[in-house]
């Protein structure tokens, strides 16, 4: 293995165990907001206040500063001059905090007719129902300014091979989500206040006020003062930036999609699809996001260093590995869905259609684990090579067809076809994602990749059926009670690691011998 991909692997491995950290606690996250909202309209209102925000933050391309900031600042590094690096940080800071704060203040006032828009039409919710989502929406705006703000601090964190920081800061967002809608709900209507307002102080503590800390332990620290919009460094950052922040990604707009479209189902819908989409996330986080998030930095300096052939090989390397991880979470999904909801999350306000709903839901969305470790890889390859527009394409060629593809799922599969729907189109982003790079970059580092896909999706197949009859032969197929489900979830799951370790080892798979190897 060479050096780039053994560092990989090492930050790989510390992101992992933060990312599974913040999963488990986004787990538990769930779990209280089943117990106290169930599926019911309050939790439907919780789930549409966010998408206002989310929007905001994608205009300033919140969510990818790590992504567009990381590139600059490695370049100064690369030429060892980290005066510069701390100089480009300091001019983009100002005008960037000065837009979100702007346009949260906007985003504040104008939150009646944007919701009206999404939501008001169609009879997808009632008026006392789009009052709650405004009232919700406002209170939780001010969460971005942390969010974008934050964005700055951790990338300059990432560049630095810093990542420990970085991933607290959703497992302390997820804590503020928790203390906040326990102690809100703890007497009295069960309301979604308290976690609105526990998702903000979360936010300000742990992805502004620490990574702030991080950042200025190592020189990064903000001045206030004027902004300065012509700047070369802010104007380098805004243009790479720019395709993030106009092209309408279906990545960033996939959620929000499938809340528009399950508002116009039975009570609970929302709330259902969303929390079988965080469920599906947490392998997502685990395996992908891990992976992408470790691998960008190191990316993005063999590019800066000019050497492109290790770079290839560490990205085909590691996609190679996501695909096979993914295969086993798509397999343990499709087995034990239904025991696992139901020990999970059937508590409290959260009743038995809740279950089948979230657990059918889970299942669409898992076929399209793969997909989403597979584009975060390729986007970020493009990102170090700094071809911001190629990934933004690709995702923004889906968008059109994502909204019929969604209508028609949620018209043959009611609520959990938009969840298969969801898992058709991001797998069709990938591939196009996929076809891309080997049209600009060739398919050196990918050999082997379609033998990769197969034998994990044979793995899947396998090992995911086996599972499935074992844990469907201690249930019943009913909703099992608590000790069933739990027994069901564990042995199925056995089957399904064992199983899918045996086949792909047998159908030749490099990393399940390598498994073997290390043991």
């Amino acid at each position: 293995m060479s050096e780039p991909t053994r560092g990989i692997a090492r930050a790989a491995s510390v992101v992992a165990i933060g990312i599974l950290l913040s999963r488990i606690l986004g787990f538990a996250r769930n779990v209280v907001l089943a117990n106290r909202l169930g599926n019911s309209p309050a939790a439907d209102a919780y789930e549409a206040a966010f998408i206002v925000p989310d929007f905001l933050n994608y205009l300033l391309a919140g969510g990818f500063l790590a992504i567009t900031f990381i590139p600059i600042i490695s370049r100064h590094l690369a030429a060892d001059d980290p005066s510069r690096a701390r100089a480009s940080f300091r001019a983009v800071f100002g005008p960037v905090a000065t837009l979100i704060v702007g346009l949260t203040a906007v985003a504040v006032i104008a939150a009646d007719p944007l919701v009206g828009l999404l939501f008001g039409s169609g009879d997808r919710l009632d008026q006392a129902q789009l009052a709650e989502v405004v009232r919700l929406t406002r209170l939780v705006l001010p969460a971005q300014i942390f969010f974008v703000i934050g964005g700055l601090f951790t990338a300059v964190q990432y560049a630095h091979g810093k990542f420990l920081v970085p991933t607290l800061a959703p497992i302390i967002y997820n804590l503020g989500i928790i203390a906040g809608g326990l102690v809100g709900t703890w007497a009295g209507e069960p309301s979604p206040t308290g976690f609105i307002v526990g998702a903000v102080v979360g936010a300000s503590v742990g992805n502004f006020a620490l990574q702030g800390w991080g950042a200025a332990r190592l020189g990064y620290r903000p001045q206030f003062g004027r902004p300065d919009f012509r700047h070369p460094f802010f104007k380098e950052y805004f243009w790479l930036a720019f395709p993030l922040m106009v092209g309408q990604s279906i990545v960033v707009l996939d959620e929000s999609l499938g809340k528009v479209v399950a508002a116009a189902a039975s009570d609970g819908s929302i709330f259902g699809l969303n929390l079988a989409r965080r469920v599906n996330m947490v392998p997502v986080g685990v395996i992908g996001q891990a992976a992408g998030v470790a691998a960008f930095p190191y990316l993005a300096l063999l590019v800066a260093k000019g050497r492109h052939a290790e770079m290839r090989e560490a990205m085909g390397r590691t996609i190679r590995t996501v695909v096979f991880a993914s295969g086993a979470a798509v397999a343990a999904v499709l087995a034990v869905s239904q025991p696992a909801v139901r020990v999970a999350f059937q508590h409290g306000a959260f009743d038995e259609d809740g279950t089948v709903l979230v657990a059918a839901a889970l299942i669409g969305y898992s076929l399209g684990i793969p997909a989403w470790g597979i584009h975060q890889l390729f986007a970020r390859s493009f990102y170090a090579h700094r071809q911001m527009w190629v990934p933004v394409v690709a995702g923004t060629i889906w968008v059109l067809p994502a909204i019929p593809v969604y209508l028609l799922g949620y018209r043959i599969g009611d609520v959990p076809g938009i969840a298969v729907a969801s898992s058709i189109v991001i797998t069709g982003h990938a591939v196009t994602m996929w076809l891309l790079w080997l049209r600009q970059h060739g398919s050196d580092g990918l050999q082997g990749m379609p033998a990769t896909v197969g034998r994990a999706g044979l793995g899947s197949l396998v090992a995911g059926g086996a599972g499935w009859l074992v844990s469907r032969g201690l249930t019943g197929g009913a909703i099992p009670d608590l000790e069933t489900g739990i027994l069901a979830a564990v042995v199925g799951g056995v089957v399904v690691v064992a199983l899918y370790w045996v086949t792909t080892f047998l159908a030749g798979a490099p990393e399940a011998r390598a498994v073997f190897r290390r043991r």
